[in-house]
């Protein structure tokens, strides 16, 4: 369970520096054009805040083993999934990065206790 807690903790604080990057300067990613789920950076820039804020306060249940943070832990991280695979065009690299860090909290916490 700390395994989970602490990879969810870095990958909420690693969503939120993303999300700040989105928002605050998008220059910092480059579009692809005609992507089908094309958005404005700013609104994935938010997104991604959001969902790593999130995913902090989840972790910080899953330290203190809340039965809930588990369930929930494993929503928001699929959550998170499933958005840094919308992202890849604009960051592929981080986001497939993420996408496995996401996929070890999710193996994590579905394990057995």
């Amino acid at each position: 369970m700390t395994f989970a807690a602490v990879m969810l903790f870095i990958a909420g604080v690693l969503g939120i520096f993303r999300g700040i990057m989105g928002i605050a300067e998008d220059d910092v990613f480059v579009n692809t054009p005609n992507y089908v789920f094309e958005f404005d950076l700013t609104g994935w820039g938010w997104i991604h805040l959001i969902l790593g804020a999130v995913a902090v306060l989840v972790s910080i249940g899953l330290f203190s083993a809340a039965v809930w943070a588990r369930v929930v832990g494993v929503g928001i991280a699929g959550l998170l999934l499933i958005v840094s695979f919308l992202s890849i065009p604009y960051y592929p690299v981080w986001s497939i990065t993420l996408i496995a860090l996401y996929a070890f909290v999710i193996w994590a916490l579905c394990g057995p206790a």
